[in-house]
């Protein structure tokens, strides 16, 4: 599974009612203005896939294109992604992420690494009770780029902390992140909402 992080300007959003209407009377929606994710045929920068044990070898995993039709279909017409995460990444300098949860470009100075780059955050790294940030620049020739993970030196002590929102002001110069210390909706008070400052 993939997360992915796009970039547009220009769309014209199609209300929900209207979606609805063209699926109980089976037509299509009018697509004016449409932006193709590529979704359900694709997960970002690789086509959706089923995954299965492998059952020859159990440190490998089988994966299946699940939607071959709709990936052939959208694979023109969908907007790439500035990049793509996953759920499972062996790579040291990465991480598996739960779910997106926020995104901000970020145009401020103060932060002279992130000026011009796109800030997301994820609700757990790896299945753990803490969140993760990190960054991505958008590429010239518009190609999939790759991301960095930003190091978070606040100690939030044995609790959980899982990034549930990122968020900034009016014109992009700072980026405040939102932190719940529980998975479950019906624990109350247990949100702070931090600005993300550089290391001083």
């Amino acid at each position: 599974m993939a997360e992915s992080i796009f970039s547009f300007v220009h769309y014209k959003p199609i209300p929900v009612t209207q979606l609805v209407h063209a699926s109980l009377r089976n037509t299509e929606p009018d697509l004016e203005g449409f932006i193709n994710f590529g979704w359900r045929g694709w997960e970002g920068a690789f086509p959706t896939s089923i995954i299965r044990d492998c059952t020859k070898n159990p440190a490998l995993d089988e994966k299946t294109i699940a939607y071959y039709d709709e990936a052939v279909k959208t694979s023109v017409n969908r907007l790439q992604p500035l990049t793509s995460y996953y759920h499972k990444d062996p790579r040291p300098d990465k991480f598996g992420g739960t779910a997106l949860t926020g995104v901000q470009a970020y145009m401020g100075n103060e932060i002279p690494d992130l000026t011009g780059s796109v800030v997301f955050t994820d609700l757990a790294r790896d299945e753990e009770s803490q969140g993760v940030l990190a960054y991505t620049r958008v590429r010239t020739d518009c190609k999939l780029n790759d991301f960095s993970v930003i190091k978070t030196n606040y100690n939030f002590g044995p609790r959980s902390a899982h990034f549930v929102s990122l968020g900034t002001n009016l014109d992009h110069t700072r980026l405040y992140l939102g932190v719940y210390g529980s998975m479950k909706v019906t624990d109350f008070n247990q949100g702070t909402v931090f600005e993300i400052v550089p290391d001083s």
